[in-house]
């Protein structure tokens, strides 16, 4: 059940927010939250009904060794490595199964041995980022940098709360803990998760969408018909598709904490402005990268121990933050270029140069270099990439391909403009913060008109076409 179709927004939703608010306030600390959990479950088993079980029993396993933590200290290790090896065993075995026999497969056949019998393993949806919530609660138990939970239920909606399920954001524990049992619901958290919900359907259903169907276009194009200016076309509507299409996603889950009173973490603060790579990864994804630096790249070392040893920290967490994202040998160069340049940076010193110097030159230096590496993570393969890696820097001029014309239509090329308004557009600049009068979140006129009429018009364009599901869905 994706956000942006009829069934969540016109049946779930209300569904939702109705009986939750028929829950008495002083009933609030067990009744609104058994009834988030309840239709969080409801969620997760109408897209994934055959791993709600997995859900269950890993979020049952997790409460109970985050016990064992703060209870036997002197074993407190072995229960964590046991909750380490239950998380990653799962998550390495669904999301990474399939592509190691693929890879078994090809050895054996270029020894001329059969194919292994294999069933493929479905990918429970969610799984990355569910998984690394719950380490998050353990980890930061056996830190001593929270308590443990006393209520099952309470760590439950932590896990599951339909909101971030699927795509993020991912929500660590102490961001947390105090909302699940003492959280204020009020007409203008309402409102102000209300506008955010509609600002990440527009983004999703009116700009992402349409600039999918040039990117998909281009990507599903015979080699022979790529030239340099259906690559760049295919670069960049991809590079703007992404961001609009995930931080879509962000703003509606964040929306959706706000209907019940939950404040969610940001995921996206502009990341085109950055001026470096460095400054990317500080505005792209925000959860995860954060994520990545508190339970792994601090743990390994950081940056305690000289130049060289921070190197290493930051290229083995990009290896595994592109292996993350998928199973997949693009995946895993797309985290290797990235942190490359990141390495440059910090050897370098362009990392520590004031955010005011030379602004546009770093703004498009970086702009390229992330186009580059969403080609990477695009393609299907190696030769994919290498075809449209090749068209976009050596000069080749061909018709335009026929399948590509039909999607020059004036709705799709005015949503194209649109989204290259973000190339332009200062650091500072936040499209939603606008509509949002401060400090105290009330309406003003383009919210008022982002909700009574975008929202109206997204309904009508998910009817009459249902949106393809969110990018991040399948990570």
């Amino acid at each position: 059940m994706i956000f942006a179709s009829t069934v969540f927004l016109f049946m779930f939703l209300p569904a939702v927010v109705l009986v939750y608010y028929a829950v008495p306030n002083q009933a609030h600390k067990l009744g609104r939250n058994l009834t988030l959990l309840f239709f969080s479950y409801i969620y997760y088993l109408y897209g994934a009904a055959d791993f709600l079980p997995i859900l269950l029993l890993s979020t049952l396993a997790d409460f109970g060794l985050a016990h064992l933590i703060a209870r036997d200290q002197g074993r407190k290790r072995l229960w964590l490595v046991v909750s380490l090896t239950l998380n990653l065993g799962l998550l390495i075995y669904f999301k990474y199964a399939n592509f190691f026999v693929h890879e078994f497969d090809l050895l054996r056949s270029r020894l001329g041995l059969p194919a292994i019998a294999w069933v493929e393993v479905m990918l429970p949806i969610g799984i990355s980022f569910f998984t690394f919530q719950k380490l998050s609660y353990v980890i930061d138990v056996f830190r001593g940098e929270a308590d443990v939970l006393r209520d099952p239920l309470d760590f439950a909606l932590y896990v599951a709360m339909f909101p971030q399920l699927i795509a993020g954001p991912i929500v660590r524990f102490r961001e947390i803990r105090s909302q699940l049992r003492a959280r204020h619901e009020n007409t203008d958290r309402f409102f102000e998760g209300l506008t955010r919900i509609c600002w990440g359907l527009a983004k999703k259903i009116i700009i992402a969408e349409s600039l999918g169907r040039f990117a998909d276009t281009v990507f599903a194009l015979p080699p022979g018909a790529v030239d340099t200016k259906t690559a760049w076309l295919g670069a960049l509507t991809y590079s703007l598709q992404i961001y609009f299409d995930f931080s879509g996603y962000s703003d509606i889950a964040i929306g959706l904490g706000r209907l019940f009173g939950f404040v969610l973490p940001e995921n996206f603060n502009r990341p085109y402005s950055a001026v470096s790579i460095t400054d990317f990864w500080r505005r792209w994804h925000i959860s995860l990268s954060r994520w990545f630096r508190d339970y792994l790249y601090i743990p390994l070392g950081g940056n305690r121990h000289g130049t060289a040893r921070a190197c290493l920290n930051m290229a083995v967490v990009f290896v595994l933050c592109g292996l993350w994202h998928g199973a997949n040998w693009t995946f895993l160069v797309w985290g290797v270029y990235h942190g490359l340049f990141l390495v440059i940076e910090r050897l370098s010193g362009l990392r520590r140069l004031p955010a005011d110097q030379w602004v546009v030159t770093r703004r498009l230096v970086t702009l390229l270099i992330v186009i580059v590496g969403w080609v990477l993570f695009r393609a299907a393969d190696f030769g994919q990439a290498a075809v449209m890696l090749r068209a976009m820097f050596s000069w080749q001029d061909l018709p335009l391909a026929y399948e590509l014309s039909l999607k020059f239509n004036p709705w799709d090329l005015g949503a194209l403009v649109i989204a290259a308004v973000v190339f332009a557009l200062p650091g500072d600049y936040s499209g939603y913060r606008s509509l949002i009068a401060s400090p105290r979140p009330r309406p003003t006129l383009a919210a008022v008109l982002l909700v009574l009429v975008v929202f109206p018009l997204c309904g009508l364009l998910i009817v009459s076409t249902p949106a393809a599901p969110f990018i991040y869905f399948r990570f």
